[in-house]
């Protein structure tokens, strides 16, 4: 398990699992699982985000279940009392694959990138808890630890390493306000002197732009996008990047935004990061 902020990461721990997070919940922290769903009898697995070291008091239950056509239960416990249960019917899992779950704290609630969103309540101690609900276990996959800025000042432009470039699983996570009066922001995933991904939100025109530069010349531009432009002057923003075999995929603030198919081939030569443009960032994990 790694934390966004300065707290060393959980390597290998056993299962079931239990870990404090230190100084508790905060906006804008943002927590990953990494692990491997293996084959056994068992049907489940949680991470539970609980007050002090018991479980009668759980902020935020996250409960995949590979029962039925799978689904992902999310709910509270107060008191030793479960509320009403959120379920969604989509499974992300699969039995015997890697895993890496990202959880973004925002005061109002908890913001997975992509697939969930579930209501929060106030935390003073916070217990991270995973438990396989029947016998087997739960092992982190093997991966290169993530380069994480927790300072909350970044020069800008803001230039970094991606640790052993990109691969299957690779997440990388820019958070940021988009400034008042801003027309454009980018980010860029590069390669050498090319850019392998250029994510280019642009206020003047409305659009968030996605293209590749090779050998100094941009290839073509694609601009459709599923739903309405994602990114509002003068408010906060997450951008998640989830690198795949065949495509780089987008959420914004916790929603899929689009794909971009890889027009550079060679995954692990894509290693540095740039962020530029009218925004101010808060959290950058590459």
């Amino acid at each position: 398990m790694a934390f966004s902020n300065t707290q060393p990461p959980y390597l290998s721990p056993m299962i079931p699992f239990s870990g404090t997070i230190q100084g508790g919940l905060q906006d804008g922290l943002q927590i990953t699982v990494n692990g491997t769903v293996l084959y056994s009898s068992g049907t489940r697995f949680t991470v539970n985000f609980q007050v002090g070291p018991s479980d009668n008091d759980i902020a935020f239950h996250f409960n995949p279940r590979f029962e039925e056509s799978g689904y992902v239960v999310c709910n509270t416990k107060q008191k030793g009392c479960w509320g009403p249960e959120e379920r969604k019917m989509q499974m992300p899992f699969q039995m015997g694959n890697p895993f890496e779950i990202i959880f973004l704290v925002q005061s109002s609630d908890f913001k997975p990138p992509g697939f969930w969103q579930a209501s929060s309540a106030p935390i003073t101690q916070t217990v991270i808890h995973t438990v396989q609900s029947t016998p087997g276990q739960m092992f982190p996959n093997p991966i290169i630890s993530p380069m994480t800025y927790p300072n909350p000042t970044y020069p800008m432009p803001f230039f970094t390493s991606i640790p052993g470039g990109l691969y299957p699983s690779k997440s990388i996570i820019v958070s940021g306000t988009v400034l008042p009066s801003a027309q454009r922001f980018h980010i860029n995933l590069c390669s050498g002197s090319d850019i392998a991904f250029h994510l280019n939100p642009r206020f003047d025109e409305n659009v968030v732009v996605r293209n590749t530069k090779i050998n100094s010349f941009w290839g073509s531009e694609e601009r459709s996008m599923p739903r309405k432009m994602p990114f509002i002057r003068g408010q906060s923003f997450s951008v998640w990047i989830m690198c795949e075999g065949h495509c780089l995929k987008v959420a914004v603030d916790g929603q899929h935004l689009l794909e971009y198919y890889h027009r550079l081939k060679n995954l692990p030569a894509i290693n540095n990061l740039e962020v530029a443009g009218d925004i101010q960032l808060t959290h950058v994990q590459a």
